[in-house]
């Protein structure tokens, strides 16, 4: 009895110290980017008693610790007051690494209206981010198109995001994207007297086609054996290596290439406008990425310019190429090893990515177009002064499984003088582009049980059993071709698909043997020169 008497006098002594006033409490919802998907983080403020001290927590990384010092400038320099007292900052969820300023904006309004300097009720329903100048303006930031889409998932009314962002995450449907120039404008929109209209973009101009300053096939003098090979990987999806000496116009074949792919979807667009705001490479004002990328890395790139990486992994090139081409010129010159990465993405499609801060995946979607030469010195092996081993030596840096999985393998040839001075101007890329996107609709019937297969080169050994059928004359020339040539098990599904591709070129609904005759001949260069 006397114990419990001593235990309710201590309690009510300690009680007794406590101030009567512990501090307000305001919360912001915010959301941070893992991967390509966002992910929500609810901004804490506290201001309570004690010295004149800002603490955040929540594993902030050093660049949100130092939102601390911009924050207290700006709100200086809006005219507003900085809380007095202890002010707690807690970025939850705490067991995910938080990177980036912006948190800038949030915890500044949070701040705000912990210390009851703004009265609002709008906090809860608005998804807020956005980097803080020391004059108190707002600046833009990377990842908003998620944070845009994480924010109509999670139900909120709308986003407050800086005004060079606001296009960007206007795209997504059925939300208010406030644009805000500084943290005042923010304040006093969210206490509801100052009224700022919300961003709109109509989704077909964006996707309007832009005729300036296009490249196009027409420009390409001779090598019409190489641009049919191009249509044909533009119809498939297809996988593709020239080979040939210098100044033949390799680089200048792979450039057009994206001039006769399909146009994108917009739930491609999408998924690839994700991809580059996460990195950083959308311009200020841009909603969409509408065109297909091309990217076209230095051979001197490392495994991870490549296929992504950093503590927090981040997309590479092959993930920045998804739903486009990636160029790899010069192949040879590529480090073997950044060469044998690839193979898993060309393959599944994505890639993954493991390190100590977690696995990511990326997708990787991508047509790879490679160019090389077939010798160190430029010329075919029949011309080349390199002795036989320093041209095996050269030739080797690109392994067999690779090769592989590359569906076409075509000679690019000199360009004869008649051809240069041809005043004729060749087939229009918008011509080849009506042919490609044909055969893409049939690709598209076909598949339409089988989403993931979004093309012939997508094809598992179920859809090539189904779709690739072969009579016994035409079965009889492929295994001639298979044995003739030593070609993989790999190469005679390739060689299936790509047939496929020129049959529906065609408009064909069976494979004929002409169909396969020109598949085997796209890859029996590599035998060639590497046989």
């Amino acid at each position: 009895m006397a114990g419990t008497r001593l235990q309710t006098e201590n309690r009510i002594a300690f009680d007794a110290e406590l101030p009567e006033n512990t501090g307000m409490l305001a919360k912001v919802c915010s959301a941070a980017v893992n991967g390509i998907e966002a992910y929500p983080v609810e901004v804490e403020v506290n201001a309570g008693w004690g010295d004149t001290m800002v603490v955040i927590v929540g594993l902030p990384d050093a660049a949100v610790k130092e939102s601390r010092d911009r924050v207290s400038t700006a709100l200086t320099n809006s005219g507003f007051k900085f809380p007095m007292g202890r002010t707690t900052i807690n970025l939850a969820p705490a067991d995910v690494r938080k990177e980036g300023p912006s948190f800038d904006l949030p915890i500044a309004l949070g701040m705000l209206a912990a210390s009851e300097q703004i009265e609002t009720d709008q906090l809860d329903h608005f998804v807020i981010v956005g980097e803080l100048a020391l004059t108190s303006g707002v600046r833009p930031v990377k990842g908003v198109l998620p944070l845009a889409l994480r924010a109509q998932a999670e139900g909120k009314i709308g986003v407050l995001v800086p005004a060079e962002n606001a296009t960007e995450a206007a795209v997504v449907a059925g939300l208010q994207v406030i644009p805000v120039q500084n943290l005042r404008e923010a304040a006093r929109f969210l206490e509801g007297t100052v009224r700022i209209a919300p961003v709109k973009v109509d989704l077909d101009r964006v996707f309007e086609p832009l005729a300036e300053d296009e490249l196009d096939f027409a420009e390409v003098k001779g090598q019409e054996s190489v641009k049919r090979a191009l249509e044909i990987a533009a119809a498939g999806g297809h996988n593709v290596l020239l080979i040939g000496p210098p100044g033949t116009g390799k680089s200048m074949l792979a450039k057009r290439l994206p001039t006769i792919l399909p146009p994108l979807t917009l739930p491609e667009a999408l998924e690839t406008t994700k991809i580059h705001s996460i990195v950083g490479l959308l311009t200020p004002g841009q909603g969409l990425v509408t065109r297909r990328p091309f990217r076209a890395p230095h051979h001197t790139a490392s495994d991870a310019g490549l296929l992504g990486g950093n503590i927090n992994p981040t997309p590479g090139e092959i993930s920045l190429a998804h739903h486009g081409v990636l160029f790899l010129d010069e192949l040879p010159e590529f480090k073997r090893s950044v060469l044998e990465t690839m193979r898993q993405p060309l393959e599944e499609g994505h890639v993954t990515i493991s390190r100590a801060a977690g696995t990511m995946t990326f997708p990787a979607q991508f047509m790879l177009v490679a160019a090389m030469n077939p010798t160190p010195d430029g010329k075919m092996p029949g011309e080349s002064r390199c002795s036989p081993r320093e041209i095996h030596n050269y030739l080797n840096r690109i392994s067999g499984p690779l090769l592989d999985r590359i569906d076409l393998h075509v000679e690019v040839p000199a360009v004869k003088f008649r051809e240069i001075t041809d005043a004729r101007p060749g087939e229009l890329s918008a011509r080849i582009r009506e042919r490609v996107m044909a055969a893409r609709h049939r690709q598209q019937a076909r598949f339409r049980d089988r989403p993931k297969v979004t093309c012939n080169a997508r094809m598992g050994a179920r859809e090539i059993k189904a779709w690739c059928r072969l009579d016994a004359p035409t079965m009889e020339l492929l295994k001639f071709a298979m044995t003739d040539l030593n070609l993989s098990a790999r190469a005679y599904d390739r060689i299936l698909k790509v047939a496929r591709t020129i049959a529906d070129l065609a408009g064909a609904e069976n494979i004929t043997a002409d169909h396969v005759s020109e598949a085997v001949q796209l890859r029996s260069l590599d035998r060639q020169i590497w046989g």
